[in-house]
Parts: structure tokens; C-alpha cells; sequence
């Protein structure tokens, strides 16, 4: 029988016992409590020495406080083995132990794990009697923070008489009230295979917010280390309030990094297979945890502050902070393109003792996600980190971008048994991906409007985005996958209808397929559309829409309900907003239009005369150099503040060559002249070159010759445009010692064949639009108004809100987006009236280009109550632990 593979309780408390009794210098026992059933609850505390435990910073291990999520009694009790095991001689383990300190309760709910595996598998809560025939309470909705009494006692969520009614929730609460050395806590369940970090439900960001993100991606890399398995880490999103009395916000109420892990897609699955994958891949995250609680304590340096851009450009973020503190500390800087990424040597970018940092050689238009953490130079304790900084870079001088997201009826799910209800799910709340029995089929249908895209677009990259909110009901472990697909939009007529989509055959399937173990859950998941992929989306925009299937597996393994995945859509009462809703980023230049200029004045200058209308170069008879200069204006181009030069080359025509052998070049400069006479070129403000020099080699071979400028000299001819400037070109002979007498005549005016000029460019406004002004904010209807004043100006398209709770919001996605659009207000649905925050408003072209902020901070002036809407499941078969 598979549950016999398990340990029971009993054999949970002989194996810590004989630890215990084998290493008395590592290993402590003690009981904290007793359960209705007069069953003790064990906890172990593990160090080095153990008889200084309380003296160290602190993890809190707790497990199988559901009686069915097996994992957690069966994981702690292999972490024990794995430290007796490997503690002499790994290091990383041993630091870890001799700093810091394991408090592990393998399980808190004893009573229902035995009840669980002897008499009804699933069974979830503990064995109180509650008197009306029915028994149990859901510990994990015991705990005194926002505990909601409930009247259903038969209930699997049945919450108790009161908080810490329960002998199992006071036995954990006292432990940690008289343990102030607990820094982390990681409470085990099952299923899910993600990380619920915990909040205070105050619908802001929270300083800890980072280091509960960084703490869980980092345990998420050591877990794909082992087995390649990505968890999710999600947080929740506002207003809803996902549960009530948990341990998880208990302990973070006491100022705990706290975090519940989900693991494995079944409570007690195949223990060869999937559990010991559940263990071993846990194992080295427990351990990760456990080395970082010392960075939580009083022994760890202060964290960072004020971590905000200072500049930013197409390729580069310049950053600062401040810092106050005694302790001689350097600061590590890590680099991602995704947030909730691991703060490892991958991402290290940087370790300086300054307060500011440049970051150099990004890539244009893209996001990028900074963290910051201080180092103590002597103890090499690391700190806690700053909030998050986002960034985005500025697209490059020919680019453009769009940030397309779908209208509520163009984002929704078909199912195969839902036809009637189909055109409701657009607009509401999720998409439901997959299969089970209750729904069918179910695929995800988002439709984006091209129409703002010029047909002329080259699409340069493009990025499909979508939020993963919910993978409970993907139960099936390593069984399925989801894919992103293209459909032809000219087949379709209706996209609610289920058979139109079913039966639609993809033009292409985005990227990659994600299979089921790599689901992620507070995640976003990315395809990006490669060479082939741009194409078809070119094609795409003459239709005026592209429309993605969203596609995971169509049929159930034998015994399985479900096998479903399920993405926020941003709309709908339980939809989190515009930042949540699917997206498609594309970064675009256009087709360039082309000027061929003449030159507006040819010379040949030697040192006695200048030549008109006469093109040589070369050394004289006396061997001194014979310059040939040229002149080209630049009106003929479009106004120059928005004329973007995409290319640019000199086209030259030699009508004679050189006799000789000798190695003599001849290049073609870009220089500033007050006067066209010998002295003034010879003294000429050199510019560069353009392109490389031509050998007399290849002057004898070819007769036309292609010298192309450089991003410098592109860069150059914009400012001769905007300075009303011409375009002074030196043609020289360079040798490697003294010549004479060698001289080259070019095609010059008159000749049919003159030098020309041949410009490519765009029509691209190049600089930011004036900021809004007069920025406020006030309470209206119980909901935060603010309010600009737009610019008024011909290219204005709309203006950008972002908030911020630490720092004024110093680039658009430097905090949460609120709004963009043409309108002067918006309400800021999403906040507590009550936190103090920052928001910062940004004007934009169509390019887009985006002012400088007008930022103001926000302070409550009276008390307002937040409104909560109670997490109601979206599909029958959705459970929240």
C-alpha cells in the first residue's frame, strides 16, 4: 500500500529521538504541546552548538498543519537525515548551522495526519469534537490575524470558536512569541508547487516585499537545480482578501519573513516518483532559507535606502542610494529582465563601496529589474534588500514602440461545455486553460487591435505576456502542456463561438511549449516571437488584429478531474487591473525615406590655391598634400526635431588612378572649416572619418566607392541639421613615407557622375513632450482622485500615472501603472488611503518619448476604511490553503 511508504507520526518521533540520542551536540527535542488526543507536538531545534540555539538568528520550520499534505512531516524528516548526513563536511551547510539556528516541526497537526492515514486520506483539519456530531478545525484558519468565526462546523475551512481555540495554534504561538530569534518561517502544504509569500492585506507594496520575492526565487533556483521544476510565487493581488486567520500572516505580523510552500499537484502522490522529486528537490531551498535568516537579524547590516534612477538612456540605468551606518559595507547590485528573479552570481552585476552605480550595455526598450543588498565587509553578513526598482530603458533613435492590450470584449475563454455561456466569460475575471470535466475543453481566446500600428512597421521584437494567477487545478504532475498559437483572423468571425476556435488551424505556434511542471503561479510567462513569427504579425497588421489560442492538454489522464491552468485578465470584479491584464510589446522603425544630395560646392586646395569646381587629392611635386574638399546642405531634409538619420553613405567616383605600386590611401573626413584656403584645412577641427580609407589598389579595379558614416557621424549630420549647418567633407592621401607627384582626380561638377550625399531617415520626434503640471491628489467617493494639467502641444497623445510607496516614480515603469490616456484624472482604485505613497505623472508622444515626471507624495489626512472584497473561487473545483 502506497501510504505505507510514508512515516507515520510514531516513527516521526522514534527517528528525532534516536537523532537526538546519537547527536546530542546538534540535535534538541522538546514537546510544545498536546493535541485533543493527548498526542505530544514534537519540535526539533538544530545547531551548531545546539546549546546556543536561542542565541542565534532563526528558521521556523512547520509542516502537514493540513492532515493530507503529507509533505511537510516526510520533507522535515529527510532535512534531519540530510544534516546528519552531510554537516561534517559541507561547508555551506555547516555556516549555515553555525550561524543560525532550525527550529522544525515536522508535523503541527497530529491528530489529523494519523486520522488522515488510517482512516480517510483526505481528511484536512485536526480532531477537535465539536459537539454537533461534527469534529475538526482548519488550523491554518485558527491564527488571530483577521480570524473570521464561522457557524459551519462540518465546513474543511471551519475556522474554530475563537482564535488559538486549538491546543496545536497555542502551542505554536507561544513557541514563537518566546523565540524573538525567528527571523524566516516556512510553512509546508501541498498542492500547488508555489510559494505564497505573506501580506498584511493593506493593498500597498510592503517594505519586506522584496526580500519575500528574492527569498522565494532564490529557493525556486535551488529547487530547478535538482529537478528542473519552476514554483510559482504569488502574493495575492487587491482587493481580495484570499484567507482569513493563517499562520503564514501570524508570523509576519510579528515581523517574520514568512512564506508558505505548495508543493507537488497531488496532497499524498506516488511516493517513488513525485514525492522523493517533492523532497530532494526541497531539501537544498530548506537549506537556503536556513543561511539567510542571519540576514533578517540584528546582526545584519541596515538595508539600503532610498534605491531609485538617477538616468537612463537606450543603454544604460544610472542608479543611486543612501546609506547611514557605521559599518563598513559594500553593496551587491543585481540585474534581471523578469521580476520575483533569484539574487545569485547570475544576476550579480555589480559589488561597490560607492552610492551609485551605472549599468552599461542594456538593450533599448526594455524592462529590467534592479536589487540591492549591503555586505559588512569583516562578518560578510548580508543585509535585507531595498524595494525593488524597475526600469525601462529608452527606445533607440529610429524606434518605436506599442503596448497593446485587449478591450474586455477581445480577452475571454470558450469551453466545449459551456457553449451557452461562452460570450460571458469575456470580460470576467480569468481564463481558464485546459481541461476537466465540468467545462471541457477550455481554450483562451485575446484578440489585439492593430490599427495603431503603421503599415510600414518593421517589427524588430515583439513580446506576448500573460499573468498566471492559478495553477491548483493543473493536478496532474508532468502531464501536459500549454502553447501559445497564432490563428488567421480572416477565419474567424466570432471568438466566443468554441467550434470556430477549436477547429481553427494555427499559422504558427509561439516559441515555446510550457509544460506542466514548469507552470508558474504570480509569475508572468513570456513568448517572444521570433524572425518567422514578426513576419506573420506584419501580416497581421494590414488586417488590422491578431488574434492567440491560448491551448493546454485536451483530455484527462485515467482518474483525473482536472488539469487546468488559469490567467488573470485584468477585467472583472476579481481582475487586478490594467498592470495584470495580457499584453503584446512591440518595438518597431519604419521604412526609411531616402534624399540623394549634390554637393553644394566642390574645391581642390593646395598650398598655393584653391581650385573651384575641381575634385583632387594627393601630394604635389614638391610632396606636399593636395586636399580635395566638398560641401553638402541639408535643408532638403524634413525639420530636424523629428528627422532621425537611419543611414547614411558618401558615394565617390575616381576618374584616374595612381601608376605606381607604392601603397598610397586615400580617406574622407568629416571636419569643421571657417575658411576654404590651405591653412585653415590643414588646421581643420577633425570630426572623423567616414567609413574606411580606399587603396590605390581599388582605385584601379572599381571606380565607384562606397564610404558609409558611422552611428558617431549619423549622430554629427543630425546636429549640422538642427544647427542650420553644412556638411564639410576633407578628402586626403595618407603614405606610409614622403611621395610626389601622385595625384587622383575625381568625378567633380559637370562631370555626370559628382559625389553624392545619400541620406535615409525617418519621421521620428526626437525629444520629450513638456511635462504635466499641477499635480494633486484628493479623496472622492471614498477613492483616491488625481488630477494634472496636460500640455498643450499637436504631438501630445496622453499622459502616463505611476505610484510608488517608497520613492517618487523617477521613469514610467518605476512603480505600479495606473493609467494612460488622454484624459487629466484617474482614480487610483487599488490603494489605502491610509499608507503615505508617491505618484508621478508622464506626458507621451506617439513614439512613445516621456516627459519628465511631475511627482507628488501622498499623505492621508484622516482615516479611511478599506473596502475588501472576499476571494470567492472561480471554478468549483479551486481551493486557497
Amino acid at each position: 500500500m502506497m501510504k505505507k511508504q510514508y512515516t507515520s507520526y510514531q516513527e516521526t518521533m522514534a527517528f528525532v529521538e534516536r537523532c537526538m540520542a546519537e547527536h546530542p551536540h546538534l540535535i534538541r527535542l522538546q514537546t510544545i504541546g498536546t493535541t485533543w488526543e493527548q498526542r505530544p507536538i514534537v519540535l526539533v531545534t538544530i545547531s551548531l552548538d545546539v546549546e546556543y540555539a536561542q542565541n542565534k538568528p532563526a528558521l521556523l520550520y512547520t509542516g502537514t498543519i493540513h492532515a493530507r499534505e503529507w509533505i511537510g512531516n516526510e520533507l522535515a524528516i529527510k532535512f534531519i537525515g540530510y544534516v546528519i548526513k552531510n554537516y561534517r563536511f559541507n561547508p555551506k551547510l555547516k555556516e549555515a548551522l553555525t550561524r543560525n539556528t532550525l527550529y522544525m516541526v515536522p508535523c503541527l497537526n497530529p491528530d489529523g495526519f494519523e486520522y488522515s492515514r488510517n482512516h480517510f486520506s483526505f481528511w484536512r483539519k485536526n480532531r477537535r469534537d465539536n459537539g454537533d456530531g461534527t469534529f475538526g478545525v482548519d488550523l491554518n484558519r485558527n491564527f488571530s490575524v483577521k480570524f473570521r468565526h464561522s457557524m459551519d462546523t462540518d465546513s474543511n475551512i471551519y475556522s474554530g470558536p475563537h482564535a488559538f481555540s486549538e491546543p496545536e495554534t497555542r502551542a505554536i504561538r507561544d513557541f514563537v512569541i518566546t523565540h524573538k530569534n525567528i527571523t524566516i518561517a516556512l510553512d509546508y502544504h501541498s498542492q500547488g508547487n508555489v510559494f505564497f509569500p505573506a501580506h498584511k492585506f493593506n493593498h500597498e507594496n510592503e517594505i519586506e516585499g522584496t526580500d519575500l520575492n528574492v527569498l522565494c526565487a532564490n529557493m525556486n533556483r535551488e529547487i530547478f537545480k535538482v529537478t528542473g521544476r519552476k514554483y510559482g510565487i504569488h502574493r495575492g493581488k487587491p482587493p481580495s482578501n484570499l484567507i482569513h486567520g493563517s499562520g503564514r500572516e501570524y508570523y509576519y505580523s510579528l515581523g517574520i519573513l514568512s512564506t508558505v510552500v505548495e508543493v507537488g499537484t497531488r496532497n499524498i502522490p506516488d511516493y517513488l516518483v513525485n514525492m522523493s522529486q517533492s523532497v530532494d528537490e526541497n531539501i537544498p531551498a530548506v537549506l537556503h532559507a536556513l543561511s539567510e535568516s542571519i540576514s533578517y537579524s540584528d546582526l545584519a547590516p541596515k538595508r539600503p535606502e532610498q534605491f531609485s534612477l538617477v538616468n537612463i538612456d537606450n543603454n544604460s540605468a544610472s542608479l543611486t542610494w543612501c546609506y547611514q551606518s557605521d559599518m563598513e559595507v559594500n553593496f551587491e547590485i543585481y540585474r534581471a529582465q523578469q521580476p520575483k528573479s533569484p539574487c545569485c552570481d547570475e544576476t550579480l552585476v555589480a559589488i561597490t563601496r560607492d552610492i551609485q552605480f551605472t549599468d552599461v550595455q542594456l538593450k533599448s526598450g526594455q524592462p529590467y529589474f534592479y536589487n540591492i543588498r549591503a555586505v559588512d565587509r569583516v562578518t560578510k553578513i548580508k543585509s535585507a534588500f531595498s524595494p525593488e526598482l524597475r526600469v525601462k530603458t529608452e527606445l533607440a533613435h529610429d524606434e518605436y514602440s506599442r503596448e497593446l492590450f485587449p478591450s474586455n470584449q477581445e480577452v475571454g475563454y470558450v469551453g466545449q461545455y459551456t457553449l451557452d455561456n461562452n460570450k460571458e466569460h469575456f470580460g470576467h475575471n480569468s481564463l481558464f486553460v485546459g481541461v476537466n470535466k465540468r467545462k471541457g475543453i477550455c481554450y483562451g481566446v485575446i484578440e489585439f487591435n492593430l490599427n495603431n500600428v503603421p503599415e510600414d512597421a518593421m517589427i524588430k521584437s515583439a513580446r506576448f505576456s500573460l499573468y498566471p494567477m492559478n495553477r491548483v487545478n493543473a493536478k496532474v504532475e508532468n502531464f501536459g502542456e500549454w502553447t501559445v498559437s497564432l490563428l488567421d483572423a480572416e477565419d474567424l468571425d466570432d471568438v466566443t463561438n468554441f467550434t470556430q476556435i477549436h477547429t481553427a488551424t494555427p499559422m504558427q505556434t509561439l516559441g515555446h511549449a510550457i509544460e506542466s511542471d514548469q507552470l508558474t503561479q504570480g509569475i508572468w510567462s513570456e513568448w517572444h516571437f521570433n524572425i518567422a513569427e514578426r513576419h506573420l504579425l506584419k501580416k497581421a497588421i494590414k488586417a488590422g488584429k491578431v488574434i492567440l489560442r491560448i491551448e493546454g492538454p485536451r483530455k484527462l489522464p485515467l482518474g483525473a478531474d482536472s488539469q487546468m491552468m488559469q490567467f488573470d485578465i485584468g477585467y472583472g470584479k476579481f481582475g487586478a487591473g490594467i498592470h495584470y491584464r495580457p499584453n503584446l510589446q512591440l518595438i518597431y522603425t519604419r521604412t526609411p525615406q531616402k534624399v540623394i544630395l549634390s554637393p553644394i560646392a566642390i574645391n581642390t586646395i593646395t598650398t598655393t590655391e584653391v581650385y573651384e569646381n575641381k575634385l583632387s587629392s594627393g601630394f604635389d611635386k614638391q610632396g606636399a598634400i593636395i586636399y580635395g574638399q566638398m560641401a553638402f546642405t541639408l535643408a532638403d531634409l524634413p525639420e530636424a526635431y523629428k528627422t532621425v538619420i537611419t543611414d547614411a553613405y558618401l558615394i565617390m567616383r575616381n576618374k584616374t588612378s595612381l601608376k605606381t605600386k607604392r601603397d598610397t590611401r586615400f580617406t574622407i573626413e568629416l571636419a569643421e572649416l571657417k575658411d576654404i584656403d590651405f591653412n585653415s584645412v590643414k588646421h581643420r577641427k577633425k570630426r572623423e572619418f567616414i567609413g574606411y580609407e580606399v587603396s590605390n589598389q581599388q582605385l584601379k579595379h572599381k571606380d565607384s566607392h562606397y564610404f558609409i558614416f558611422d552611428s558617431y557621424c549619423k549622430l554629427y549630420l543630425e546636429q549640422l541639421h538642427q544647427d542650420n549647418k553644412p556638411c564639410y567633407l576633407i578628402i586626403r592621401a595618407t603614405a606610409a613615407s614622403t611621395e610626389y607627384d601622385e595625384v587622383i582626380e575625381w568625378a567633380g561638377e559637370g562631370d555626370g557622375e559628382s559625389p553624392q550625399l545619400v541620406i535615409e531617415y525617418i519621421d521620428r520626434r526626437k525629444t520629450s513632450l513638456p511635462a504635466p503640471t499641477e499635480l494633486s491628489a484628493e479623496i472622492e467617493n471614498g477613492m483616491l482622485k488625481l488630477m494634472w494639467n496636460n500640455p498643450k502641444h499637436d504631438d501630445f497623445v496622453g499622459s502616463f500615472v505611476v505610484r510608488n510607496r517608497f520613492h517618487p516614480p523617477k521613469s514610467p515603469y518605476d512603480g505600479v501603472k495606473l493609467y494612460g490616456g488622454p484624459d487629466d484624472y484617474t482614480f487610483d482604485n487599488f490603494a489605502n488611503a491610509n499608507i503615505e505613497k508617491y505618484y508621478s505623472v508622464f506626458s507621451y508622444d506617439d513614439i512613445p518619448n516621456f516627459s519628465e515626471p511631475i511627482s507628488i507624495q501622498y499623505v492621508a489626512k484622516e482615516g479611511f476604511s478599506v473596502i475588501e472584497q472576499e476571494y470567492e473561487p472561480q471554478d468549483e473545483d479551486e481551493e486557497i490553503d
